[in-house]
């Protein structure tokens, strides 16, 4: 799959790892490499989320288009499919997805840890 950004300062994270992990933790870095080389692996959306890689879900409220990818227990990350919608046919056919972040969603409050 192909990824896109939500803007400068996620991809400025996503393009630099080593950047990322001067800006939030090694271990933290080390985990959302790999699920965004998991993504990568994939073809499209659908397979991916097939897989259960993650436990990938899809959000609601203000964030109905978008889906969560498990970074640790309460670590999300927050990723839009790039598909005319999110019927199943469509996302058999997303080959791309936008990053939009890291968050943690859980209890009164979201505190974003990128960007």
């Amino acid at each position: 799959m192909e990824f896109e950004y939500e803007n400068d300062s996620v991809k400025e994270l996503f393009s630099d790892f080593q950047l990322m992990k001067k800006k939030t933790d090694g271990t933290f870095t080390k985990l959302v490499k790999k699920r965004c080389d998991q993504l990568r692996a994939f073809d499209t959306f659908a397979d991916f989320f097939a897989s259960k890689l993650g436990k990938p879900h899809r959000l609601s409220g203000d964030k109905s288009d978008c889906y969560a990818v498990n970074i640790t227990r309460n670590k999300r990350l927050i990723i839009k499919p790039v598909s005319d919608n999110l019927s199943p046919d469509s996302l058999k056919k997303c080959r791309k997805i936008v990053i939009v972040g890291v968050e943690d969603y859980h209890g009164s409050k979201t505190k974003s840890y990128i960007p």
